[in-house]
């Protein structure tokens, strides 16, 4: 016995010697692995006997439907004077009851469904949606109806979303890096509806009639699309949709106001503004390109490659190699229906200020002057084509994006040829996009922080321009 166990000590002894010898470690660079075949889902498309389209995806994992409605609205259409109103309207839409439904007893019927139905205005699109239980779909979907299309903007409720604009307001130089989004946004959108932002007196100015006004301008049925996923049958949903929305189309809406693009003027600013902290935020862009442009599958890489990833240049230099700032990047915010922006942005010690600034400026400037390497076009490429898949991670994410695309406008097929056509840029194409969409001496500079403590002054960026960050309140 004691020589059998030796023996079969031995035999695995070797067999382990002998794997060892044949086992190499894989290299996670060089290896290989098939190439990923991802189809992309579908949604189907109806039109409701009131003309309004609708995507339907139907999942049945959890008894649960969800339904978003995208309304041409948004705030660039209220009046300057008025600034605040759609944000201001979208809330109120739901919070103020609906139907002739007090606001009370809507909150406590949906609490007790454990539904949710939710309202908002953005700067170029308003929704509602709806999350309910598949057994009180037909309930939520009358309280969704009715907020959507006949929303009662309690008085009541008018004053509290005032009252909660107004103490944002009084807020809104807290934090140093909200000051800074709001500035650079403002500048480099000043003179469109897009860089206008909300005051005391504006918010002041908006009443309920406002509100109803607006809300009767824009939420009509022809100016709506639907998304729907969840647990449901589908003829049971559509006889359902069609008795909510009825048979009539609207007739003779008037068109959208005419809002233009902003207007491409590359012309550089330094904005200041004094707060004292150690740590200067600083912000710095000027406008982008649309979705519209055939030059976005060359930017989207040139994205990564600058600012948009963890390896990114920017967060290799000014991070990894130079140290000062945890966080550094930048980002092509492509339009969809207006004029999108590039913005750079970090956050470093005072002391360091004028070094960040004028280190970014370098880095986005040698973009517009020599090709990106082959490493950096392949590394950009396959994230961008293998990432691809995560923007379908739910039914619900998938019949939304398919509505936004309508939505918005988006040329048929976009989805499909998007990772070729990621796939067919090339050097020369990044290195274009990059001198005809980066102008790095024409930014937008926007620093906030304590001056005294800059290792060197603003002025050698140009004319410094002060910022007013005193809040006073009206009485």
């Amino acid at each position: 016995m004691r020589r059998l166990i030796i023996s079969i000590c031995f035999l695995l002894s070797t067999i382990t010697a002998v794997c060892a010898a044949d086992f190499q470690p894989g290299n996670p660079r060089t290896m290989k692995f098939p190439e990923l075949n991802f189809q992309i889902p579908k949604a189907e498309r109806i039109v409701l006997e009131c003309g309004m389209p609708v995507y339907l995806l139907r999942d049945t994992e959890l008894p649960i439907i969800g339904v978003t409605a995208m309304v041409r609205a948004g705030s660039v259409y209220e009046p300057a004077a008025k600034s605040g109103l759609a944000g201001m309207a979208g809330s109120v839409m739901r919070s103020g009851g609906a139907g002739g439904m007090a606001p009370e007893a809507m909150d406590d019927e949906l609490e007790f469904m454990a539904s949710a139905v939710e309202s908002g205005i953005g700067s170029d699109m308003g929704t509602v949606s709806l999350t309910s239980l598949k057994k009180n779909f037909s309930r939520t979907l009358q309280i969704f109806r009715q907020v959507l299309l006949h929303p009662d903007f309690s008085e009541k409720r008018v004053e509290i979303a005032r009252r909660q604009a107004i103490e944002g307001l009084r807020r809104q130089n807290d934090d140093p890096k909200d000051i800074a989004g709001r500035e650079i946004h403002r500048a480099i959108y000043a003179g469109h509806p897009l860089g206008t932002v909300p005051t005391f007196e504006s918010v002041s100015a908006v009443t309920r009639q406002d509100m109803i006004d607006y809300h009767r301008s824009f939420y009509r049925l022809d100016r709506m699309i639907l998304a729907v996923s969840g647990d449901f049958d589908r003829s049971e949903l559509l006889k359902e949709l069609n008795a909510v929305f009825g048979a009539v189309k609207n007739s003779g809406a008037p068109d959208l106001p005419n809002i233009a693009q902003p207007k491409q003027q590359f012309q550089g600013e330094v904005l200041y503004g004094k707060k004292d902290v150690n740590q200067t935020v600083i912000r710095m862009g000027h406008l982008g390109l649309t979705k519209d442009s055939p030059d976005i599958y060359a930017v989207r890489l040139l994205d990564y490659i600058l600012g948009g990833s963890f390896t990114s240049r920017l967060t290799m230099e000014v991070r990894t190699n130079q140290g000062l700032a945890y966080s550094v990047g930048s980002h092509f915010d492509i339009g969809r229906r207006f004029t999108g922006s590039f913005i750079a942005e970090t956050e470093t010690k005072a002391e360091s200020t004028a070094k960040a600034i004028s280190l970014m400026k370098g880095i986005i400037t040698d973009l517009t002057k020599e090709p990106v390497s082959d490493a950096e076009l392949s590394a950009a490429r396959e994230y961008m084509i293998n990432s691809f898949m995560f923007g379908f991670t739910s039914p619900a994410s998938i019949v939304t994006q398919r509505a936004r695309l309508e939505y918005f406008g988006y040329p048929e097929g976009y989805l499909e040829q998007y990772r070729e056509n990621i796939a067919k840029v090339t050097k020369a194409d990044i290195l274009n996009a990059a001198r005809k969409y980066l102008h790095p001496d024409a930014f937008k500079l926007v620093v906030i922080g304590n001056g005294a403590k800059f290792d060197q002054p603003l002025s050698m960026f140009g004319t410094v321009r002060e910022l007013d960050l005193k809040t006073t309140v009206p009485k």
